[in-house]
């Protein structure tokens, strides 16, 4: 995931600022240790106990992985002009590159399913991210925040409508199961996480080392938060809407809607089981009433919850770039495991399946270890070797898929960009 852009440029490109941008590199370790708390679930969590824990782990449900996606489009971005798009040969390239990952990456995420850990493997759905990314290449940051926001707010709801047509989907064995699993039925649906692909790719096409752009996405993304989350919350709580919810569910199950609503004690109970039931989603809400499309909770695939987790991602982009910029070195750990946030996602997923981690819930400081080992084995192998074994790999690939296609240009072009 963490990968250079390449050495050509057009020749009305803006010129970009050199170096890598370790804010980004910070975000995405981050995205990574967050689904390292949700694959091993609230028992690992060590310095946590009780409520702080079950806090802890609801507040990376979900967000991790749109964390995750929204940096591989910020990537995607970086890798094809930053600033200004790339064209002709230059992009073709960049395309080629990007097909061999996503090529690559599927078949990675096949095999890690083959290892039955108890985990959704999100690469094979990655590699379905790129392909769709790739007509989006040549667009600049508004015309990707269009895309992006019309995919949030189209996509949950073609999606229900469709799903409302099929039936219901069945049970996949694995973490895809075919086409419809990609686009609509699945862990990380398409119609839901191409939203957060597009935006990361919008802010990519940004200056993120200028103060004013952080600024700006700080407060889109807080904007975001609260029309999604706080949107939400408001229709369904102050405004009834989680009462109308659990009548219809409450006549699903039994054949009656009565509730005994004017009875506190009664209803309080049965708003909890519908809280649960909420908060229980696993990539797209259930089809038997349009008001799951209101809820905001987890992978719930909804348009609030597409908006809260984006912003979300905003906030922490921008906090990790400040961080980068004041602490520097100091945070040479955290950004040595981001740049290779492959390896280290490939990593834990074999840890987790050769020693079922998932299997016992009451495993306290396994998070911790997980972590403490990721950040020290990626700082050392970064200091000593450089690119992670995996990103290494990957990058070889494409580059001679590119090659190719579309041979490397001898002459001397325009500066890199930033790495991405």
């Amino acid at each position: 995931m963490s990968q250079q852009v390449p050495d050509t440029g057009t020749q009305d490109a803006v010129p970009a600022r050199t170096g890598r941008i370790t804010g980004v590199d910070a975000a995405r370790a981050l995205a990574v240790f967050g689904m390292f708390t949700v694959h091993l679930g609230v028992g690992s969590i060590g310095l946590l106990d009780g409520t702080a824990a079950e806090a802890f782990h609801q507040l990376t449900r979900g967000r991790s992985s749109a964390l995750f996606a929204f940096l591989a489009g910020v990537s995607l971005a970086l890798m094809s002009g930053h600033l200004a798009p790339l064209s002709g040969d230059p992009l073709y390239r960049v395309g080629m590159r990007v097909l061999v990952r996503a090529v690559v990456l599927a078949l990675l995420g096949g095999l890690l399913d083959l290892l039955d850990a108890p985990i959704a493997i999100i690469l094979t759905y990655y590699g379905g991210f790129f392909l769709l990314a790739l007509p989006l290449l040549r667009l600049r940051a508004p015309a990707l925040a269009a895309v992006a926001a019309g995919v949030a707010a189209l996509g949950p709801q073609v999606s229900f409508l469709v799903r409302s047509a099929m039936g219901e989907p069945g049970y996949s064995a694995g973490s895809i199961g075919g086409v419809s699993d990609f686009l609509i039925t699945g862990y990380y649906p398409a119609c839901t996480f191409m939203a957060f692909v597009v935006a990361g790719m919008a802010v990519g096409r940004m200056d993120l080392r200028s103060t004013a752009v952080r600024v700006r996405a700080a407060a889109v993304g807080l904007g975001l938060v609260l029309l999604g989350y706080g949107g939400s919350w408001l229709l369904m709580y102050p405004l009834g809407g989680i009462d109308r919810l659990l009548a219809v569910e409450i006549e699903a199950f039994y054949g009656s809607a009565e509730l005994p609503a004017s009875d506190p004690a009664a209803m309080e109970p049965l708003r909890q089981w519908m809280a649960e039931q909420i908060n229980a989603l696993h990539g797209e809400v259930p089809t038997s009433s349009p008001l799951w499309l209101l809820v905001a909770s987890p992978h719930s695939g909804t348009t609030f919850e597409i908006a809260g987790a984006v912003g979300t991602a905003l906030l922490v982009l921008t906090a990790c770039l400040v961080l980068a910029d004041l602490l520097g070195d100091g945070l040479y750990p955290l950004t040595a495991a981001g740049s290779m946030a492959l390896t280290v996602y490939v990593g834990h997923v074999v840890v987790i399946a050769l020693i079922g981690a998932s299997a016992d819930q009451s495993a306290p400081f396994r998070l911790e270890l997980f972590v403490a080992g990721a950040l020290v084995l990626a700082a050392l192998w970064h200091l000593i070797l450089g690119r992670g074994p995996l990103e290494r790999v990957l990058g070889r690939l494409a580059r001679t898929g590119a090659d190719l296609v579309v041979p490397p240009d001898p002459r001397p072009g325009p500066s890199p960009g930033p790495r991405a």
